[in-house]
């Protein structure tokens, strides 16, 4: 035998080294790695709070503030304006990570001031402010810079806007608006504007308040349902602004919905509508209910992130409480207009025409929760991969899978029995089925080359912690395309905040997203089409 033969760089194992600018993944195998930039946007848009199957939360959490603090002192232009990028977009499904990176840059002096000046557009609710005041202080003390960005968010918005922020979104961790305002100490000429500062601070309810302060007050007084429902009307309260025993009253609300709940908060009060018998078979208001949940308008002004409809339909439709709390009986045209919603939710998405096979990694791996909530990175692929199949008429799904029971089967491609016209929580228990096998990036390509399949664009959803196969996925990918002729483009989506990725970054041809960013299936789309990268 000729032991030389065993080196190859046209057919590598991916086990095995097939570019020097490849390193090691934390399943053994190897790939490419991402820029800082593109690690920040991962990390913005998925967060690290699941960790990984191979990496703890803390750990992976720790190489992304890595990357967060080089920026910051090297790129801070960049790190800001991905962050409110990412951010204000409505892209990813909590703000966290983002309030997060926001806060460690206003600790560096190289981009302190660039951070603290877009502490408005990051923070825009009072929730968001308090959960950045508790990140702030992990990094810094409250200097100057720090106290006039804060005492700035408050003056820098009228009195009726001040008192809104401050009945609806009254604590976060710890931190309150009256400690915040003690540290900052505003200073304005608005006599409304002092007047709610004092409310806040010392609960003084003058004169010169806004009428919602009033309200609130009264509110929180109040013991009877007919007060509570003329409050809601008169002074367009919204719930968090009403006391617990208000919130068990269908009379309390029947207002509130007439008032508007908007689009989040009508996700998240779906259960307790039903429990009150808001949401009948017939009559009540499922009707106007449904309507609201299928206005995609409505769910983008309201900066409603796909996977949080996901979340609400899977909640929803189970009819029990992850947490417990509580029971229901779901009303089959409330779940309906969830699955439509999670759709609506991406917006519309302009078919790129092409022929696209799309490939769900499924392996053990991919059991990790995406962006902290209660759903998988591989439940998260398979919903997404239903949004392409959606949108393009010509996509195929695949799902990697093995050829028997056990991890050490052989990986294979199966038929992913998925379609939109399924409703969602039906096509994440079918992909839950499936059996998991070492995952080989290379199988769609090297697939597409034996059955002599046509295929314009590859569509790879993964945590990119690959390891089987006798090939690497992009040199799979060059193989097909000098066999078919076809100019192929590989889409790898990413579904973990890892650093690594099976797609070449000197490839035109190849593009890596980040999973479940609220814009992959126009991104994927544009790319299709030969769109400009």
């Amino acid at each position: 035998m000729d032991v030389l033969r065993a080196f190859n760089r046209r057919r590598t194992a991916q086990v095995d080294q097939a570019d020097p600018r490849q390193r090691r993944n934390t399943a053994g195998g190897f790939t490419f790695t991402l820029d800082d930039a593109a690690r920040l946007r991962r990390f913005l848009v998925l967060g690290v709070d699941g960790g990984t199957y191979y990496a703890a939360p803390r750990e992976l959490a720790e190489q992304n503030v890595e990357v967060v603090g080089r920026m910051a002192m090297a790129d801070p232009e960049t790190l800001v304006s991905t962050i409110v990028e990412v951010s204000t977009s409505g892209r990813a499904p909590r703000q966290n990570p983002a309030l997060f990176a926001l806060a460690y840059a206003a600790a560096v002096p190289e981009s302190s001031r660039l951070a603290l000046d877009a502490l408005p557009r990051v923070a825009r609710t009072g929730t968001h402010l308090l959960q950045f005041a508790a990140y702030v202080e992990q990094f810094r003390g409250w200097g100057r810079g720090l106290r006039r960005a804060v005492g700035g968010w408050y003056t820098s918005k009228d009195p009726d806007a001040v008192a809104y922020q401050a009945v609806k979104y009254r604590q976060r961790e710890g931190w309150s608006h009256r400690d915040l305002l003690r540290l900052a100490h505003p200073v304005t000429d608005d006599p409304a504007l002092r007047a709610t500062f004092d409310w806040i601070v010392r609960g003084s309810v003058g004169d010169a308040v806004p009428a919602l302060v009033d309200g609130f007050v009264r509110a929180q007084a109040a013991t009877d349902v007919t007060t509570w429902t003329d409050l809601v009307v008169r002074h367009r309260l919204t719930w968090e602004m009403l006391p617990d025993a208000a919130l068990g009253e269908a009379a309390v609300w029947d207002a509130l919905l007439d008032v508007g709940l908007p689009p989040t908060a009508l996700l998240r009060q779906l259960p307790r509508l039903t429990r009150l018998g808001l949401l009948p078979d017939r009559g009540g208001r499922t009707a106007e209910v449904v309507a609201r949940l299928t206005d995609a308008q409505r769910l983008r002004s309201g900066r409603v992130h796909p996977v949080n409809v996901l979340v609400a339909q899977r909640t929803y439709a189970a009819g029990r409480s992850a947490r417990g709390a509580g029971t229901w009986d779901p009303q089959q045209k409330v779940v309906d207009a969830l699955d439509a919603a999670f759709y609506a939710a991406f917006g519309a998405v302009e078919p790129s025409g092409t022929r696209t096979l799309v490939a769900v990694d499924v392996s053990g791996s991919m059991h990790a929760p995406i962006a902290g909530l209660p759903l998988t990175a591989r439940e998260a692929s398979a919903a997404l991969a239903l949004v392409q199949l959606a949108t393009e008429p010509s996509a195929t799904a695949v799902g990697f899978s093995a050829d028997g029971p056990g991890w050490r089967s052989d990986a294979v491609l199966k038929r992913l029995r998925i379609s939109p016209r399924q409703r969602l929580d039906d096509a994440l228990r079918v992909v839950d089925r499936m059996p998991m096998g070492g995952t080989d990036c290379a199988l769609p390509m090297l697939y597409a080359a034996k059955e002599r399949l046509a295929v314009d664009t590859f569509v790879v959803y993964t945590d990119n912690e690959t390891w089987a196969g006798s090939v690497h996925p992009h040199q799979a990918l060059r193989d097909y395309r000098q066999r078919s002729g076809i100019a192929a483009r590989l889409v790898v989506v990413g579904m973990t905040a890892t650093h690594f990725s099976i797609a070449d970054p000197n490839d035109a041809g190849m593009l890596d997203v980040v999973g479940f960013d609220a814009a992959v299936p126009s991104l994927v789309a544009d790319f299709a089409r030969g769109a400009s990268r």
